[in-house]
C-alpha cells in the first residue's frame, strides 16, 4: 500500500465532485483577450470575456505555471472605476475567480490529473493573484475608518493558508483591519500576538481534520484570554460541527465571517478557561490519549501485519516502505482525531477519500483493509476506536452503487 503524499498535499474542500475536461483556451489566448480589452483603440474589436471564460483562462495559466498571464487576468477582472466599484470587483475576483480555480486545483490533484509540483505551482500563482488584487484595492481602502480589528491565522501544523488569506482579504475589503498571521501559527505565538495587539476576534482556519486537537487548544487559550474565536475551514466538519463542540463560532465562508463579525461576537468571561474534557466529556475514558501515545508502536506493528497479509510488500524499495509508513501514520493520526471528537464519520470520510486517491493512482483501495484490520486487533480493548475502525472498514468494503441503481 503506497499513497504518495495522500494528506500533506491535499487542498481545502477536496470533494468527490468530478470536473469536466479543460477547454482549449491557452495562456496566450488569455493574454490576447486581455490586451484586446485594455490596449487603447482595440476594445471595440472583441466582446468582453465572460466570467466563466476568465475562470477557465486563469485555470490554464495556473497549471501552465504562467504567473504573468494569471496576474494580467485578475488585474483585468478588477478593472477601474470608483472606489466602491473597485472594491466590489476585487471581492468578486477573489471569491468567484481565484477561489474556484484553487478548489479545482485540489480536485484535479486528487484525481491524479495534475502532479504535486503542478499543484504547488498553481497554488503559488493563485497566492500571487490574491496579492495583486489586494494591491489594486489598497488605494480605495486607504482613508476608510476600520470597522474593527480581527486576527486571522492558521492552526499550528496547517500549511494550507490560501483559504485563510482569502478570508483576510475579503474582510479587509469589507472594512476590517486584519492582522493576517499566515500558515501554521503555534498557539503560544498566537497568544503572544494577542497580548501585544488587542483584537475583537480571532479567526482560526484549518483544512485538515487531523489538526482538530491543536485547534481546540488554540480556541480554549484565546477564550481564556477574553478573545472570542470564530473557526472556519473543512477541518471543522459539515456545518462547523466540531467548532461548535469546541465552543467556537463558525462561518462557512468569508462573507459569513463578515456577517458574524458585524453582528458582534460575545467576549468570553473570566471563567472561559477550561480543560478539553469539559467540552468533550468522552475524553475522560483516555482512549484518545492512549492511541496518541502509542502511535509509533501502532504504526510499526501495522507495517509488520501488512507485510504478512500482502506479500508483494516484501519487495518494496526503501522509498516505498517509507511512504507506506507515512500513510499508516496518517491513518493512525486521523483515527486518533476521530476518537478525540468521538465521531466515526470523520475517519470514514478520510478513509473513503484516501481510497479515491488510491484508485486514481491505480492502487486498489482494498490495500487499506489489512491496515484497518491490524489496528482493530491492536486496539481491541478500546471500544470507541474499534467502533470507528469497523465503520470505516464497512464503508470501504461496500462498493458504491452504479449510477441509476438504488443504494
Amino acid at each position: 500500500m503506497t499513497t504518495s503524499d495522500v494528506t500533506t498535499h491535499a487542498t481545502s474542500d477536496v470533494t468527490t465532485r468530478t470536473t469536466s475536461g479543460v477547454t482549449t483556451h491557452t495562456a496566450s489566448h488569455a493574454t490576447s483577450d486581455i490586451t484586446a480589452h485594455t490596449a487603447s483603440g482595440v476594445t471595440a474589436h472583441r466582446a468582453a470575456p465572460s466570467h466563466d471564460e476568465l475562470r477557465e483562462q486563469l485555470w490554464r495559466a495556473a497549471v501552465d505555471c504562467d504567473v504573468i498571464h494569471a496576474v494580467a487576468l485578475v488585474r483585468y477582472a478588477v478593472g477601474d472605476g470608483t472606489s466602491s466599484q473597485v472594491l466590489a470587483a476585487a471581492e468578486r475576483t477573489l471569491l468567484q475567480l481565484i477561489a474556484p480555480v484553487q478548489e479545482r486545483v485540489g480536485i484535479q490533484w486528487a484525481a491524479n490529473a495534475i502532479t504535486v509540483a503542478q499543484e504547488h505551482a498553481a497554488t503559488a500563482i493563485n497566492e500571487r493573484c490574491v496579492s495583486a488584487v489586494a494591491d489594486l484595492a489598497a488605494p480605495a481602502l486607504a482613508d476608510a475608518a476600520p470597522l474593527g480589528r480581527v486576527t486571522v491565522a492558521c492552526v499550528d501544523g496547517e500549511w494550507h493558508a490560501l483559504p485563510a488569506r482569502l478570508v483576510a482579504e475579503v474582510l479587509r475589503l469589507r472594512g476590517w483591519h486584519v492582522d493576517y498571521l499566515g500558515a501554521q501559527v503555534p498557539t503560544e505565538h498566537l497568544m503572544a500576538h494577542l497580548h501585544q495587539r488587542p483584537t475583537d476576534a480571532v479567526l482560526l482556519s484549518s483544512s485538515i481534520s487531523a489538526h482538530l486537537p491543536t485547534a481546540h487548544t488554540a480556541i480554549s487559550a484565546c477564550q481564556a484570554s477574553g478573545v472570542p474565536v470564530m473557526a472556519g475551514g473543512a477541518a471543522f466538519g459539515p456545518q462547523g460541527r466540531y467548532a461548535h463542540r469546541m465552543q467556537a463560532a463558525w462561518a462557512p465562508d468569508a462573507l459569513g465571517a463578515h456577517t458574524l463579525l458585524k453582528q458582534g461576537l460575545e467576549r468570553p468571561t473570566a471563567d472561559a478557561a477550561r480543560l478539553p474534557d469539559l467540552d468533550l466529556p468522552h475524553l475522560n475514558d483516555q482512549e484518545y490519549t492512549l492511541v496518541r501515545q502509542t502511535k509509533r508502536q501502532l504504526v510499526t506493528q501495522t507495517l509488520t501485519d501488512i507485510e504478512d497479509a500482502f506479500p508483494p510488500m516484501r519487495s518494496y524499495t526503501e522509498y516505498q516502505l517509507e511512504r507506506t509508513a507515512e500513510d499508516i501514520d496518517h491513518i493512525v493520526t486521523h483515527l486518533a482525531t476521530a476518537v478525540y471528537v468521538d465521531d466515526a464519520d470523520l475517519f470514514t470520510v478520510f478513509i473513503t477519500w484516501t481510497a479515491d486517491i488510491l484508485r486514481a493512482r491505480n492502487v486498489p483501495p482494498q490495500s487499506l483493509l489489512p491496515a484497518l484490520d491490524s489496528l482493530r486487533r491492536q486496539l481491541n480493548d478500546f471500544p470507541r476506536a474499534t467502533g470507528i475502525l469497523t465503520a470505516a472498514r464497512t464503508a470501504l468494503a461496500v462498493p458504491a452503487p452504479a449510477p441509476g441503481q438504488p443504494a
